[in-house]
């Protein structure tokens, strides 16, 4: 804390030490003591502040202490020619000093004032020169041009009357460029500003004194100076002049304020203004200078202005690559994208491959948005290094990419998408997280169009059909514009059919081995639409999932299985089915709330909670996240749960270990050649065992035969559900029984 105050209190008792000075007399010993005192005292106090505060730029402040250190010794030969020689000079040794001690001053305002601009350096140089030439003309008028055309002076001491001018000219000009500068300047940089501001007030005074009277200012000008060594001990010991001159700086330096401009325009009306003046002008040196002065404000003014227009240009290109650019991944946006094809349409032909990332949600959702962020990055980073020169690669928003291949054919085309799904095939490391991430590909080409918009379509129909059908990669053709058309049409009317129940409900019997006993039923939909007949769920239920209602339609479906199987238990009682199972689309599981909506289903219809059986696909819970998470709020529910289609995904055992899984539907294709001798009953085999071995229940799916019945009762399984038991209907036989002749 005492650091910190440090400075004010040098600052309070320098400012005492003047007011003392000012009352002492002018020429007493006491006066000349601590004025050196003053002097001396504050060429220490710098170099030790610099080891106080190690600045980062301590260059500067030494260059201050040398400047110091000078002018200091400059009094001090000034005073050895006074009272011990008793001579007052003009010009002398100590003017050697003083003129000797701006150079230095100089170089440290020039390292104050260097790093302040990141903007224009034209404006950082003209700024500064408009108001240096515009103030020095007034200089020249009124204090150099009468020192230099004294009749009775030497020529030396011309040239020495003129040299001081001049050089507070040139702090004048450092100063200007200071003060003409954008960004925040710190305590310190104030002070060393009050500091050169006070030593140039001084010498001015001084020359106007020396020049237009008589007296010599006595201790009032001494004080100006004394002030001025305070002001920069003072400066020194802030604890700002850490970063004076460094991070005080801030980008943007060209920007101008109301009262950059004010200072701007008067110093720029100044030439002109001098000839207002009476007495001004008539002399032909003057006439000159002013004439000079106000070309070079002319030009300076114009170079300005051309900086300001150069300024205003690299804003707009700056805006508009930002404009054109992703924030998250540096990639171009769909702006630049649509940009980049519409150029390419007019020049030739081009090919399109759009890119969606599969399960990224889930990602998010189970590891957060920063590994979800960091993951698009990583993946931006290899489309870019896969796509190659020539491409434009661009994120469409979320986890979509395209990318752009003007002048490439097909064969070219199929190349790049090859590599682009190669580049993902690898884990990506995000936020300490090793990812594997799937994506599905579609391609299109400009045949036909000039419109980009199309173009696009097409890659989307393209990469649509290929998440749909599980394929890397698709081409978009005629065929699949009827497809998408077919689902546009589907998914505009689900609406309509969901608000005025155009759909019903059929169940398929789950049958007990041998005696094929119904057990259990599966709740299937179906859409009765008025004008098409019957429709069936392959159909409708992905129009369904791209558009988003699978989520009303999915709790109705599961409100109209529960209430029914509670109307069954009224009804029939112990024939009534044991379980239903319900289907629960990926989309479904994503929602974090479902797990609650089921139980609140299940409150609302009064069916018991061991009675209800949800069935998922193997690829729904594949990627984990909220998927997994809701089955394990089902499970701890009490809820059954059913991988349907076992056998056909691409890590079926591995689920095993993380899914809460209760029963296995062992998918039809393992059922339909089973009663063929060698390999056809091996996994149907093995997948008794598996389930036995875990304690789970197996079922087996599609039998439409009694020979594959009794076989499948012969390898173990107990529970089939197949045409054979029974066709999905709205009201099953639960009477009726199928039994199996045992082999």
């Amino acid at each position: 804390m005492r650091q910190k105050r440090l400075w004010w209190w040098w600052l309070a008792g320098g400012v005492l030490a003047t007011g003392g000075y000012f009352l002492l007399p002018h020429d007493g010993l006491a006066a000349n003591a601590l004025y050196n005192a003053v002097g001396l005292v504050s060429c220490l106090v710098i170099p030790l502040a610099v080891r106080l505060h190690r600045p980062e730029r301590a260059a500067m402040w030494y260059w201050f202490a040398a400047g110091q250190t000078t002018w200091v010794l400059g009094d001090f030969v000034w005073e050895y020619y006074k009272y011990v020689l008793h001579q007052e000079p003009y010009p002398s040794a100590a003017d050697f000093f003083y003129l000797s001690a701006y150079p230095m001053l100089v170089v440290g305002l020039i390292m104050l004032t260097r790093g302040r601009r990141r903007g224009s350096h034209l404006a950082g140089l003209v700024d500064p020169a408009i108001v240096a030439i515009g103030i020095g003309l007034v200089f020249w008028v009124f204090v150099m041009h009468p020192i230099a055309a004294g009749s009775t002076a030497s020529t030396l001491e011309r040239v020495i009357g003129v040299a001081y001018p001049a050089a507070d000219a040139l702090l004048l000009a450092m100063l200007a460029r200071f003060f003409t500068s954008a960004g925040r300047r710190s305590a310190s940089a104030w002070l060393l500003s009050a500091a050169a501001v006070l030593l140039l007030a001084a010498d001015v005074a001084y020359s106007l004194v020396s020049l237009y009277s008589e007296a010599d200012g006595g201790s009032l000008l001494d004080s100006g100076w004394l002030l001025s060594y305070v002001a920069w001990a003072a400066a020194a010991l802030h604890p700002s002049m850490r970063w004076t001159g460094t991070t005080e700086n801030q980008p943007g330096g060209a920007r101008v304020g109301r009262s950059r401009l004010v200072l701007l325009a008067i110093c720029s009306l100044l030439a002109p203004a001098l000839l207002f003046v009476p007495g001004i002008g008539g002399n032909a040196v003057d006439r000159l200078a002013i004439a000079a002065g106000a070309v070079l404000l002319f030009v300076l003014v114009v170079l300005r202005m051309s900086g300001f227009v150069a300024q205003v240009q690299q804003q707009a290109d700056q805006l508009e690559d930002l404009a054109m650019a992703d924030d998250l991944t540096g990639l171009a946006n769909r702006r630049r994208l649509e940009q980049g094809l519409t150029d390419g349409l007019a020049a030739g032909p081009l090919q399109v491959a759009l890119l969606d990332l599969d399960d990224f949600k889930e990602v998010n959702d189970a590891l957060g948005h920063a590994v979800g962020d960091r993951l698009l990055i990583a993946v931006a980073e290899r489309l870019a290094a896969a796509a190659g020169p020539g491409a434009l690669v661009a994120r469409m928003g979320g986890d979509e990419f395209a990318v752009l291949l003007p002048g490439a054919g097909a064969a070219a085309a199929d190349e790049v998408v090859a590599r682009l799904a190669g580049s993902l095939r690898m884990s990506i490391h995000a936020g300490g997280h090793d990812l594997l991430i799937g994506v599905s590909i579609g391609v299109a080409d400009g045949t036909g169009t000039a419109d980009p918009v199309e173009v696009l379509r097409r890659a989307d129909v393209a990469m649509y059909a290929a998440k749909t059908s599980g394929d890397t990669c698709r081409r978009h053709t005629a065929e699949l514009d009827d497809t998408a058309d077919e689902q546009a049409r589907l998914g505009a009317e689900l609406r309509t059919a969901l608000d005025t129940g155009q759909f019903r409900m059929v169940y398929q019997p789950i049958v007990e081995l041998p005696h094929g006993r119904l057990r259990a039923v599966e709740a299937l939909v179906r859409w009765d639409h008025p004008e098409r007949g019957l429709i069936s769920p392959d159909r409708f239920i992905p129009a369904a999932e791209h558009n988003g209602l699978i989520i009303e339609l999915g709790e109705w479906i599961l409100r109209t299985a529960c209430a029914q199987a509670v109307e069954w238990q009224a009804d029939w009682g112990p024939r009534a089915p044991e379980r239903t199972s319900v289907n629960v689309s990926a989309r479904q599981l994503a929602q974090p709330g479902f797990a609650a909506l089921v139980e609140r289903v299940l409150d609302e219809t009064g069916m018991p909670v061991g009675r209800l059986t949800v069935e998922v696909t193997e690829t729904a819970v594949f990627g984990g996240g909220q998927a997994l998470q809701t089955l394990n709020d089902l499970h701890d529910l009490g809820v059954r749960i059913a991988l349907d289609d076992f056998g056909t995904g691409h890590s079926s055992l591995g689920l095993l270990q993380t899914v809460p899984v209760d029963v296995l539907k062992v998918d039809k294709s393992f059922v339909d050649n089973i009663t063929m001798a060698g390999r056809h009953a091996v996994i149907a085999t093995a997948l008794i065992r598996v389930s036995e071995g875990l304690g789970l229940t197996a079922v087996a799916e599609g039998v439409e035969t009694a020979e594959q019945a009794a076989e499948l009762y012969r390898l173990g399984y107990q529970l089939a559900q197949g045409y054979h038991f029974g066709r999905p209907v709205a009201e099953p036989d639960f009477a009726a029984e199928v039994v199996v002749a045992t082999p």
